[in-house]
């Protein structure tokens, strides 16, 4: 029994004190992450150059939209009288550059991440991806600074932002960054897609034009995202923009066919006979439908691509920051071994020769 008791025992390692598993155990998770793991985790194959080609196609599309409107408007007013159309086109010239070249410009010279990468450009893109942050911190900075009734940031971010900047301190930028990610710039970020969702519902409601209609939703659809890639300091990537751009394009085609399709009218049919004998009052509540629903459907859809757009902000800042935590040490190393394992071969080669001689 004595036997068996000193058995049981001697199972118990002696020389480990108390929560030295519990360490090793968190050791273990404080492994970085290979750079073959974030391969694997994180990267796709992606066609950068068809998605830049897309992305120009969609681009142009929109502008040709808007400019088409721009013209339409400014042909009926020249049926008018020669001088207003002189007027409008002068006007249309002005509103094509501020509702759609420089949104366009200002979105797409963004900065933004790479983080689709493997191992033969990880560190390359993550010291591009240190200098955007940086670079977002610059411009928040200042533009607190010279903006500061507006309410986009808080003040303490700012200030640490600020001493981030000064020290050269990468880590306090990252750690600011990412606290107002998914605080304060999330709910600006929040406050802007209502703002344009109804400012969106509104203009369809109050126009009559299925054209007027599809304008405003493309107007208002670039203005939302210039605003949400400004706010958060950088843009998505190229082949996200191209989803982006796509769903804008999709919104205004949609918008110009609610109104040409009056789909107030078949709602209003199934209300009954209620206005039926009053001929006036049904068409009015005809409009009143037809143009409530128009401004529901193009609010929501432009609130759904203001959220696809910082989904995919958010996505592309959280993978950046898993990509800055990558080891890719071990990379390099490898290379240093496989050159110097060379360098000792060609070495021996010579004197294998003459030997052989």
């Amino acid at each position: 029994m004595a036997r068996k008791q000193k058995n049981q025992t001697s199972l118990v390692p002696l020389t480990e004190e108390p929560g030295q598993g519990a360490k090793r155990g968190a050791a273990n998770d404080e492994r970085k992450m290979t750079i073959y793991e974030y391969e694997e985790r994180y990267v796709r194959r992606q066609n950068l150059r068809g998605a830049r080609l897309v992305l120009g196609l969609l681009a142009g599309i929109i502008g040709v939209f808007i400019g088409w409107c721009l013209f339409s408007f400014t042909m009926e007013l020249w049926k008018i009288h020669p001088y207003l159309g002189y007027g409008a086109a002068a006007i249309s010239i002005i509103l094509f550059f501020l509702v759609y070249v420089f949104p366009l410009v200002k979105i797409l010279r963004s900065d933004y991440f790479m983080t689709n990468v493997n191992s033969e450009y990880a560190g390359k893109a993550k010291r591009h991806n240190r200098r955007v942050r940086r670079n977002i911190a610059e411009k928040m900075v200042d533009f607190h600074r010279t903006v500061g009734g507006i309410g986009w940031y808080d003040s303490k971010s700012m200030d640490d932002l600020k001493r981030a900047l000064q020290y050269n301190d990468d880590a306090l930028i990252k750690t600011t960054l990412s606290a107002m990610y998914k605080g304060k710039v999330k709910k600006t970020a929040k406050e802007i897609i209502f703002k344009c969702a109804l400012k969106s519902a509104a203009f369809s409601t109050v126009s009559q034009s299925s054209r007027t209609d599809a304008l405003l939703v493309a107007v208002v659809n670039l203005q939302m995202i210039k605003d949400i890639v400004f706010l958060y300091g950088f843009r998505p990537s190229d082949t996200k923009l191209v989803k982006i751009f796509g769903a804008v394009v999709r919104n205004s085609l949609v918008s110009y066919g609610l109104g040409s399709l009056q789909i107030g009218n078949a709602v209003v049919r199934t209300m009954g006979d209620a206005v039926s004998g009053i001929p006036i009052l049904g068409s009015a509540v005809s409009a009143l439908i037809d143009s409530s629903i128009q401004g529901l459907t193009n609010g929501t859809l432009t609130a759904v691509i203001g959220f696809q757009t910082i989904r995919y902000l958010n996505r592309e800042y959280r993978l950046q920051d898993i990509l800055d935590g990558v080891e890719v040490v071990e990379t390099e190393a490898e290379l240093e071994e496989t050159c110097s394992e060379l360098k000792d071969e060609l070495k021996r080669r010579p004197a294998r020769a003459r030997q052989g001689a």
